[in-house]
Protein backbone atom coordinates (compact mmCIF):
# COMPACT_ATOMS: atom_id res chain seq x y z
CA UNK A 1 0.00 0.00 0.00
CA UNK A 2 1.47 3.18 -0.79
CA UNK A 3 1.40 6.49 1.15
CA UNK A 4 -1.51 7.76 -0.82
CA UNK A 5 -4.43 4.83 -0.15
CA UNK A 6 -2.94 4.30 3.33
CA UNK A 7 -4.26 7.82 3.94
CA UNK A 8 -7.50 7.48 2.25
CA UNK A 9 -7.73 4.06 4.49
CA UNK A 10 -7.21 6.09 7.39
CA UNK A 11 -9.66 8.65 6.57
CA UNK A 12 -11.94 6.62 5.97
CA UNK A 13 -11.39 4.58 8.58
CA UNK A 14 -11.29 7.70 10.55
CA UNK A 15 -14.38 9.16 9.65
CA UNK A 16 -16.00 5.63 10.51
CA UNK A 17 -15.22 6.03 13.39
CA UNK A 18 -16.35 9.12 14.18
CA UNK A 19 -19.93 8.39 12.72
CA UNK A 20 -19.75 5.29 15.29
CA UNK A 21 -18.55 7.97 18.40
CA UNK A 22 -21.27 10.08 17.31
CA UNK A 23 -24.02 7.66 17.17
CA UNK A 24 -22.80 5.78 20.53
CA UNK A 25 -22.60 9.67 22.05
CA UNK A 26 -26.20 10.10 20.38
CA UNK A 27 -27.61 6.79 22.27
CA UNK A 28 -25.91 7.14 25.38
CA UNK A 29 -27.75 10.31 25.43
CA UNK A 30 -30.85 9.41 24.97
CA UNK A 31 -30.23 5.99 27.21
CA UNK A 32 -28.85 8.55 30.02
CA UNK A 33 -31.70 11.02 29.87
CA UNK A 34 -34.30 7.99 30.31
CA UNK A 35 -32.18 6.30 33.07
CA UNK A 36 -32.29 9.86 34.63
CA UNK A 37 -36.22 9.96 34.14
CA UNK A 38 -36.31 6.74 36.03
CA UNK A 39 -33.79 7.74 38.50
CA UNK A 40 -36.21 10.26 39.49
CA UNK A 41 -39.61 8.03 39.85
CA UNK A 42 -37.78 5.74 41.85
CA UNK A 43 -36.21 8.69 44.11
CA UNK A 44 -39.98 9.49 44.07
CA UNK A 45 -41.47 5.93 45.32
CA UNK A 46 -38.48 5.89 47.61
CA UNK A 47 -39.44 9.69 49.20
CA UNK A 48 -43.33 8.07 49.14
CA UNK A 49 -42.17 5.27 51.36
CA UNK A 50 -40.29 7.34 54.19
CA UNK A 51 -43.10 9.62 53.84
CA UNK A 52 -45.61 6.91 55.01
CA UNK A 53 -43.10 5.80 57.22
CA UNK A 54 -43.52 9.38 58.85
CA UNK A 55 -47.27 8.79 58.82
CA UNK A 56 -47.12 5.90 60.17
CA UNK A 57 -44.90 7.17 63.49
CA UNK A 58 -47.09 10.38 64.08
CA UNK A 59 -50.52 8.05 64.23
CA UNK A 60 -48.63 6.26 66.78
CA UNK A 61 -48.08 2.88 64.59
CA UNK A 62 -44.75 1.25 65.04
CA UNK A 63 -46.36 -1.65 62.49
CA UNK A 64 -46.73 0.41 60.18
CA UNK A 65 -43.60 2.25 60.05
CA UNK A 66 -42.04 -0.71 60.31
CA UNK A 67 -43.38 -1.90 56.52
CA UNK A 68 -41.23 0.75 55.09
CA UNK A 69 -38.45 -2.41 56.27
CA UNK A 70 -37.71 -5.27 54.42
CA UNK A 71 -39.35 -8.14 56.54
CA UNK A 72 -36.62 -10.64 56.05
CA UNK A 73 -33.76 -12.06 58.47
CA UNK A 74 -31.30 -10.56 57.12
CA UNK A 75 -32.75 -6.40 57.67
CA UNK A 76 -30.29 -4.93 59.47
CA UNK A 77 -30.29 -1.71 62.38
CA UNK A 78 -27.22 0.14 63.77
CA UNK A 79 -27.36 2.50 66.72
CA UNK A 80 -25.32 3.52 69.36
CA UNK A 81 -22.91 1.36 69.26
CA UNK A 82 -25.34 -2.09 69.29
CA UNK A 83 -26.65 -3.51 65.87
CA UNK A 84 -29.96 -5.66 65.53
CA UNK A 85 -30.33 -7.83 62.86
CA UNK A 86 -33.78 -9.53 61.68
CA UNK A 87 -37.08 -7.66 60.63
CA UNK A 88 -38.38 -9.13 64.27
CA UNK A 89 -35.65 -7.93 66.04
CA UNK A 90 -35.59 -4.82 64.95
CA UNK A 91 -39.35 -4.33 65.50
CA UNK A 92 -39.22 -5.43 68.91
CA UNK A 93 -36.31 -3.11 69.71
CA UNK A 94 -38.56 -0.35 68.62
CA UNK A 95 -41.56 -1.56 70.22
CA UNK A 96 -40.08 -1.70 73.39
CA UNK A 97 -37.90 1.63 73.25
CA UNK A 98 -40.99 3.63 72.02
CA UNK A 99 -43.31 1.82 74.30
CA UNK A 100 -46.04 5.24 74.63
CA UNK A 101 -47.44 7.75 72.40
CA UNK A 102 -45.79 10.07 74.54
CA UNK A 103 -42.25 8.55 73.89
CA UNK A 104 -42.38 8.26 70.16
CA UNK A 105 -43.15 11.92 70.01
CA UNK A 106 -43.75 13.74 66.54
CA UNK A 107 -40.97 12.19 63.70
CA UNK A 108 -39.79 14.47 61.03
CA UNK A 109 -37.17 13.66 58.49
CA UNK A 110 -35.21 16.75 56.56
CA UNK A 111 -32.49 17.06 54.43
CA UNK A 112 -33.18 14.07 52.54
CA UNK A 113 -30.75 13.41 50.15
CA UNK A 114 -31.72 10.17 48.02
CA UNK A 115 -28.93 8.69 45.51
CA UNK A 116 -29.99 6.15 43.43
CA UNK A 117 -27.00 3.40 42.54
CA UNK A 118 -28.59 0.73 40.74
CA UNK A 119 -32.10 -0.20 39.18
CA UNK A 120 -32.17 -2.03 42.60
CA UNK A 121 -30.08 -0.12 45.31
CA UNK A 122 -30.36 3.31 46.86
CA UNK A 123 -28.66 5.19 49.54
CA UNK A 124 -30.53 7.58 51.40
CA UNK A 125 -29.01 10.12 53.57
CA UNK A 126 -30.90 12.50 56.39
CA UNK A 127 -31.69 14.07 59.49
CA UNK A 128 -34.22 12.58 62.04
CA UNK A 129 -36.27 14.79 64.82
CA UNK A 130 -38.53 13.49 67.28
CA UNK A 131 -40.59 16.48 68.98
CA UNK A 132 -41.93 15.78 72.24
CA UNK A 133 -43.17 16.96 75.36
CA UNK A 134 -39.91 17.15 77.03
CA UNK A 135 -37.14 17.14 74.66
CA UNK A 136 -36.55 17.63 70.96
CA UNK A 137 -33.95 14.55 69.69
CA UNK A 138 -32.66 14.41 66.19
CA UNK A 139 -29.57 12.87 64.25
CA UNK A 140 -28.59 11.57 61.51
CA UNK A 141 -29.17 8.45 59.34
CA UNK A 142 -28.05 6.40 56.49
CA UNK A 143 -30.10 3.98 54.64
CA UNK A 144 -29.45 1.45 51.89
CA UNK A 145 -32.66 0.87 50.04
CA UNK A 146 -33.39 -2.30 48.42
CA UNK A 147 -36.12 -2.88 45.67
CA UNK A 148 -38.10 -6.09 47.17
CA UNK A 149 -41.24 -7.91 45.72
CA UNK A 150 -42.96 -5.30 48.19
CA UNK A 151 -41.04 -2.04 46.48
CA UNK A 152 -38.31 -0.11 47.84
CA UNK A 153 -37.53 -0.93 51.65
CA UNK A 154 -34.62 -0.33 53.90
CA UNK A 155 -32.49 -3.22 53.91
CA UNK A 156 -30.04 -1.36 56.72
CA UNK A 157 -30.39 1.44 58.92
CA UNK A 158 -27.29 3.41 60.08
CA UNK A 159 -28.98 5.92 62.61
CA UNK A 160 -27.06 8.20 65.35
CA UNK A 161 -28.21 10.50 67.46
CA UNK A 162 -26.46 14.25 67.91
CA UNK A 163 -25.05 15.37 71.43
CA UNK A 164 -27.87 17.40 73.80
Amino acid sequence: MNGASMTRTWARWGGMASLGLALATGCAGRRGTASLGRAHGEEAAIRGVLGAQVEAWNRGSIDGFMMGYDASPGTRFASGGDVTVGWETVLRRYKARYATREAMGRLEFSGLDVRVMSADDALVFGRWTLARAEDKPTGLFTLWMHRTAAGWRVVHDHTSSAQP
